[in-house]
């Protein structure tokens, strides 16, 4: 068995969920406009520089989910996927994705954003694995912290190893391990796999793609 890893936000998708996710909500009046917009773009601007503190960026990421019902945020995300993300699905990803599924690869969709933004991303992809930065919840709410390692460079490769450990697996035992992915950010698990994949990636990533003879491709064009 192969083993399939997709990074989202500027890989599968042709933008980033968790700012979109933010700037609908500035949108549909639920969170402040200016502040809210002017923070989101700091952390968009830090994560694309390699300077993001993931854990201050999630205590700000997080906390419209706590002030809000389970059935109001499930009817915002209900707009935000026809509106947000499905526009921002190529069919070039779409093929890339049924390929692995068809070949019977085990696959599973591997994000920094978290869980509630990118659980119905991946429905839609019908990748059957999620491995994403999980916000805490308790009695049906969100806390508006996140629970556990968040899944974020080195967390990544640590999530990921504690996922396969739960299915009985390493990712030695693969005779083969694709991890596709746009970001620099992602160097730790692009390490890890038998054969990384940058997908039109950012400037750091392409010139580390070149120098190590990593493929490079394109889901956009």
């Amino acid at each position: 068995m192969r083993l399939a890893l997709f990074d989202l936000d500027n890989t599968l998708l042709g933008g980033d969920s968790d700012y979109e996710w933010g700037q609908f909500l500035v949108d549909a009046g639920v969170v402040e406009r200016e502040a809210y917009e002017a923070q989101n773009r700091v952390y968009y601007e830090q994560y694309a520089a390699g300077t993001l503190d993931i854990h201050e960026y999630l205590g700000f990421a997080l906390r419209p989910l706590a002030a809000h019902s389970a059935q109001d945020l499930a009817r915002w995300h209900a707009d935000f996927m026809r509106l947000r993300i499905l526009p921002m699905i190529t069919p070039q990803a779409r093929r890339l994705v049924r390929g692995h599924l068809a070949q019977g690869d085990l696959c599973a969709l591997v994000t920094a954003t978290n869980s509630f933004v990118t659980a119905p991303i991946a429905r839609e992809f019908g990748i059957p694995h999620l491995i994403a930065t999980e916000p805490e919840s308790r009695d049906g709410r969100f806390t508006g912290r996140v629970a556990g390692t968040p899944c974020f460079r080195e967390g990544k490769v640590r999530r990921v190893e504690e996922w396969l450990q739960g299915l009985g697996r390493r990712l030695a035992q693969f005779r083969e391990s694709s991890f596709y992915s746009d970001s620099h950010n992602d160097l730790a698990l692009l390490e890890r796999v038998s054969r990384p994949v940058a997908v039109d990636p950012d400037e750091a990533l392409a010139a580390e793609a070149a120098k190590r003879g990593w493929a490079t491709i394109s889901l956009r064009r």
